[in-house]
This record gives structure tokens, sequence and C-alpha cells, in this order.
């Protein structure tokens, strides 16, 4: 059975580049268009990785990691952010909120997948 990535953002044009490099690499991905999206369906199905924005209406990256690590079964789901936020104060509120990587857009589709497949083989 292929590993399960929630992908959120949005931009629909990018979630379409996100979903369209890895299920190429083999994952099967699930689309959220914001926040709030994906902790409605972060707590139906258990994902093996999130890939979030951080910059959302609704709600954010930052505050969607920390409701997401409040939840039993993300205690130790990988999260990584793929924005176009790069500051290192930024990453540090990523790394205090339960953030375990930072992929900035534009982004390299080989590069994501790499990291995915670090992350979650």
């Amino acid at each position: 059975m292929s590993k399960t990535i929630l992908a959120v953002d949005d931009s629909g044009s990018l979630r379409q580049m996100v979903v369209f490099s890895l299920k190429a690499a083999g994952y099967s991905v699930t689309e959220a268009v914001d926040g709030v999206d994906a902790l409605e369906k972060a707590k139906v199905q258990t994902f093996d990785l999130v890939l979030t924005d951080q910059n959302m209406p609704r709600m954010d990256g930052l505050t969607l990691i920390r409701s997401l690590r409040e939840l039993t079964s993300y205690a130790r789901v990988p999260i990584l952010m793929l924005t176009t936020e790069f500051s290192d104060e930024m990453k540090a509120k990523g790394k205090a909120a339960g953030a375990n990587g930072w992929l900035v857009k534009p982004f390299d589709p080989q590069r994501l997948t790499e990291v995915v497949k670090k992350v979650i083989g």
C-alpha cells in the first residue's frame, strides 16, 4: 500500500503540481484547500505525511501544525512546510509549532520527492 500524503495549499495550481509530482513517485495524495479543510480531513484519516503552506485563509500553516500536534494520531507524523516564507524567524516559529522540515516555493519537483522519500520512504 502506498504512503499517504495530505497536501495543503490555497493555490489550486500549486496543489496540482505537488499532487502530480508525488503521485508520479508512487504516493497517494489528498488535497486540502486550507488549514480548516486539512484539519477536518486529518481527523478522519491519519496520513503518513502532511505538507502545508503557511499563508492561507481561515487557518494558516503554523496554526494547522499546532492543531495537528494536539491530536494523538499526529504526535509523530512528519509535517513539512512548503511556503514562500524563508526567514530564520519564520523557520524557528515552524519548528516551535512542530514542523519537521521546510521547503521554499517555487519548488523543484525532484527535490520535493527526494525530501519526501527521505522523510517517509
